[in-house]
C-alpha cells in the first residue's frame, strides 16, 4: 500500500522539504517495454531483443525506454494521491531537471518517492507546487530517474 502524508491546500507550504510518500513496488515487464516500443516505433534491440541483450548488452537484459520509465513515474506519483484533500483538482504543467541516472531492466521492480520542493501561491484558489520525485529500482544504489514535477493545484 502506498504511503502518503495527509495535508490541506492552505498547509502546502508546511510540507516543503518533506516527503509526501512512497509507492508500492511495481514491475516493469518486457511486455510493457514491447508495447511502448510498438507505440513509439523505438524498437532498438537494447529494448526488445532479450536474446541479443543476453549476448551483447553490458546489462545482460533489455533496458526499459527512458520515456517509458518517466511515464511510469508519473503514474506512480499520481497513485500517491498527492493533491490536498480539500483541492478540487490538479494539472501537470511541467517536468524539469529530468535525469536518467540508472537503467531499468526488464523485470525490475520500481517505486516512486516524492516530496514537496516548493509552493508558489498564485491566488486564493491556485498554487503551483513543485514536487521532487524519483524512481527507485529495488536493490539499486542510485535512483533510475529524478525530476521536478510542476503541478497546478486548485480548489
Amino acid at each position: 500500500m502506498a504511503v502518503r502524508k495527509k495535508y490541506l491546500f492552505d498547509s502546502l507550504s508546511d510540507f516543503i522539504g518533506k516527503e509526501l510518500g512512497v509507492t508500492d513496488w511495481t514491475v516493469i515487464s518486457q511486455e510493457q517495454i514491447n508495447l511502448f516500443a510498438d507505440c513509439t516505433g523505438d524498437r532498438q534491440w537494447m529494448h526488445v531483443d532479450a536474446e541479443r541483450c543476453r549476448r551483447e548488452s553490458p546489462y545482460g537484459a533489455p533496458v526499459a525506454h527512458g520515456f517509458l520509465v518517466l511515464s511510469v513515474l508519473a503514474k506512480l506519483v499520481a497513485d500517491l494521491g498527492g493533491i490536498p484533500e480539500d483541492a478540487t483538482g490538479a494539472i501537470n504543467t511541467a517536468v524539469n531537471n529530468v535525469r536518467f541516472r540508472a537503467p531499468v531492466l526488464a523485470g525490475a521492480r520500481v517505486r516512486a518517492r516524492a516530496g514537496i520542493a516548493g509552493v508558489a501561491p498564485l491566488n486564493e484558489t491556485q498554487s503551483l507546487v513543485t514536487a521532487a520525485v524519483e524512481l527507485e529500482v529495488e536493490g539499486g544504489a542510485t535512483p533510475a530517474l529524478t525530476a521536478d514535477l510542476m503541478v497546478l493545484m486548485f480548489r
